[in-house]
C-alpha cells in the first residue's frame, strides 16, 4: 500500500485511557496511521493545525473547549481535516449541534476496531455517517412538533450544515459513493436540512427552561430522563424508549444528580414530584 493511501488521524480524547486504547487499536489496521493525540478541543486544533491529519477523531464532552467548539474552529484553520464525532452522548442535541459545527460523522465509541477503520477511511472519502442510535434519535427530533406546529423548535430544521455534503437527496454519483457502508454504520443519504446553534448549556431549545418552563439547570433530555427516573424506570426502560444506549442513560443520570446536588434515584424522584415534572 503506498504512503498516499494511507489514512493520517488524530485522536482527540479528554479521558486518557480511552484516547491511548482508540489510537494504538486504529495503528494497527491497515491504511491507517495515527500522527498524534490530544487531550481537548484547544489541543486538538493546534495539532490539527501542526500535523494536518486527513481525520480527527473527536469526543463531544471535554473540560476547556469541548469536540463541538473544536470542529468549527477546524473549519477555518484546518478546513482540509475531516471531523468526525467519536463519542457515547447519542442525543440529539450533541448531533444537531455536531453537525452544526461541521462535522462529517457522529459515531459511538462502542464500534469494533475494524468498524471504526472502515468508517475513518468512508470519512476520509467524504462520506457522512451517523451511528444507528443517533440517526434514530435525530429522525425523532425532526418529526417531534413543536408548539407552532412545525419541526421541533430550534431544531434540525433551522439551517442547513455548515460544511460537508447535502443532506437533502441522494448522494452525488462516484467510487466513493458506490459501496456499502460497514456494519452497524449508517451514511447520511437524506437527513436533516441542518441544526440550530444553540450550545447545550444555552437556555434556549435545548434547554429545561424551553421544556415545560422549569428552571432546572438540565438540558430538555436530561429533564425527559429525570421524568422517567421518577415514574421508576429502570436505565433498559428509559433506554427503549428514548431511543438512547443504556451507557447515555446512564451519564444522563449521573449528570442530573451532580448538577442537582442529589444522591440517588429516590432523591431524584422526589425532587421532580416537588417541581410538579410527573
Amino acid at each position: 500500500m503506498s504512503g498516499d493511501d494511507v489514512v493520517s488521524v488524530l485522536v482527540v480524547d479528554d479521558q486518557g485511557l480511552i484516547r491511548e486504547s482508540i489510537a494504538s487499536l486504529l495503528g494497527i489496521q491497515p491504511g491507517i496511521t495515527v500522527v498524534g493525540t490530544a487531550a481537548d478541543g484547544r489541543e486538538a486544533v493546534e495539532k490539527a493545525v501542526e500535523l494536518e491529519p486527513d481525520v480527527v477523531l473527536m469526543d463531544v464532552r471535554m473540560p476547556g473547549m469541548d469536540g463541538v467548539r473544536a470542529v468549527a474552529e477546524l473549519r477555518h484553520r484546518a478546513p482540509a481535516c475531516r471531523a468526525v464525532m467519536l463519542t457515547t452522548f447519542d442525543d440529539e442535541e450533541y448531533v444537531v449541534q455536531a453537525l452544526h459545527a461541521g462535522a462529517t460523522g457522529y459515531l459511538l465509541k462502542d464500534l469494533p476496531a475494524r468498524e471504526l477503520a472502515a468508517a475513518v477511511r468512508l470519512a476520509h472519502a467524504g462520506v457522512v455517517q451517523f451511528d444507528p442510535a443517533a440517526a434514530a434519535r435525530l429522525a425523532a427530533a425532526l418529526t417531534r412538533p413543536s408548539a407552532a406546529g412545525g419541526p421541533a423548535a430550534g431544531g434540525p430544521a433551522a439551517r442547513p450544515p455548515a460544511r460537508g455534503p447535502e443532506f437533502s437527496g441522494p448522494p452525488p454519483a462516484g467510487p466513493e459513493f458506490s459501496g456499502p457502508p460497514p456494519a452497524g454504520l449508517a451514511p447520511a443519504g437524506s437527513g436533516p436540512a441542518g441544526p440550530s446553534s444553540a450550545g447545550a448549556g444555552s437556555a434556549g431549545p435545548g434547554s429545561a427552561a424551553a421544556d415545560g418552563g422549569t428552571d432546572l439547570a438540565l438540558t430538555a433530555r436530561e429533564v425527559e430522563v429525570l421524568r422517567l427516573v421518577a415514574r421508576g424506570s429502570t436505565n433498559r426502560e428509559i433506554a427503549g424508549h428514548l431511543y438512547l444506549s443504556e451507557g447515555t442513560v446512564k451519564n444522563h443520570i449521573s449528570r442530573i444528580l451532580g448538577r442537582l446536588g442529589l444522591r440517588d434515584r429516590t432523591q431524584a424522584a422526589i425532587y421532580a414530584r416537588d417541581r410538579g415534572l410527573l
